[in-house]
This record gives C-alpha cells, sequence and structure tokens, in this order.
C-alpha cells in the first residue's frame, strides 16, 4: 500500500496545511471581487459570505461538540465553544491571541495580521473592512449572544488605530 501525504501529515500539520489554503482561497476570491466590482462591493460581499459562513460553521463545531441541541446560556459553556472553534479553525500563522480575563469579557490582541498582509500585498488594505472579528461577532449572534464589541470596528484597524486590539463584551 503506498502511503499518501495525508496518512504522513500529523493533525496539526494537516489543520495548518487546511487552513492555510482554504485562507489562500479566502483572500483570492476576496481579491477577484475587488479587481472586478470595486472595494465597497467587495467589502459588502466579504461581510455576507462570512455571515452566511458563520451560521453553518457554529452549528458544525457545535455538533462536533455535541452540544447541536443545547443552548450555550453561561459564559464557562461559551469560553469552551470559543476554544474548541478556534483549536479548529485558526491556524498557527494567524498571529493573534485572546484571553477571558474577566466574566463576560474576551480580549483579543492580533500581533501580525494575515488578512491585512494579504491586503497591503494586494493593494488594498487602505479600504479593507475587518472580516476577522464580524466572524466572531457572527459566531456569537449565531449562538444567540448579545454582546458589543469596543472599539467598534469599521475599517481595519491597523489603519485606523496602528494596532488590532479589543474587547468583546458578552450580555448573558
Amino acid at each position: 500500500m503506498v502511503m499518501t501525504l495525508f496518512d504522513q501529515l500529523d493533525k496539526s500539520q494537516l489543520k495548518e496545511l487546511l487552513v492555510k489554503c482554504w485562507m489562500t482561497h479566502d483572500g483570492s476570491w476576496f481579491y477577484s471581487c475587488a479587481r472586478e466590482l470595486g472595494m465597497d462591493t467587495a467589502n459588502k460581499l466579504n461581510k455576507a459570505a462570512i455571515k452566511s459562513l458563520s451560521v453553518i460553521e457554529v452549528q458544525r463545531v457545535r455538533k462536533a461538540m455535541g452540544l447541536e441541541k443545547i443552548k450555550i446560556s453561561s459564559f464557562e459553556q461559551l469560553k469552551d465553544f470559543v476554544n474548541d472553534a478556534f483549536s479548529l479553525l485558526k491556524g498557527d500563522f494567524m498571529d493573534f491571541y485572546y484571553t477571558f480575563p474577566e466574566s463576560n469579557l474576551m480580549h483579543w490582541e492580533m500581533n501580525r495580521c494575515f488578512a491585512y498582509n494579504g491586503m497591503k500585498m494586494m493593494g488594498v488594505n487602505k479600504e479593507y473592512e475587518c472580516g476577522i472579528i464580524y466572524r466572531v461577532s457572527c459566531w456569537l449572534d449565531a449562538l444567540g449572544i448579545k454582546h458589543s464589541i469596543e472599539p467598534e470596528i469599521d475599517k481595519c484597524l491597523l489603519n485606523t488605530q496602528k494596532k488590532c486590539s479589543g474587547e468583546i463584551i458578552f450580555n448573558f
């Protein structure tokens, strides 16, 4: 029997490869939309795609966790969900971290933003509207969890504040 690359990669290597491929597809799709339709439309389409994708991601992660029929109704349950979701969907190249410094609060810091770097290579970083934190916000919407984000994000925070960090405040 021939040993394939799939057989040779460990779980971590496989996840990293798949997440990188998916993010490259995502960035290529965005760039194609921006070139063909302009940045305003590309940003709108990107957010629409994120919003619909996030509902599916939440359903799949909840099912994998055995929680598809259980409503997440506490901060502890939400922390478990976020940690499990990122353990599957975040690649090592996505140089960010998050903490839960106190009850009902998640803090994030983006060291080197992979999305910003991709948009910069494409020459569209000044007009790019952040999709990363928007995706997490859409997960929370799909879970029915009321929340707010500080600072509010429209354009990329690296363009407006030179630093990407903030808090998501949960309302349980």
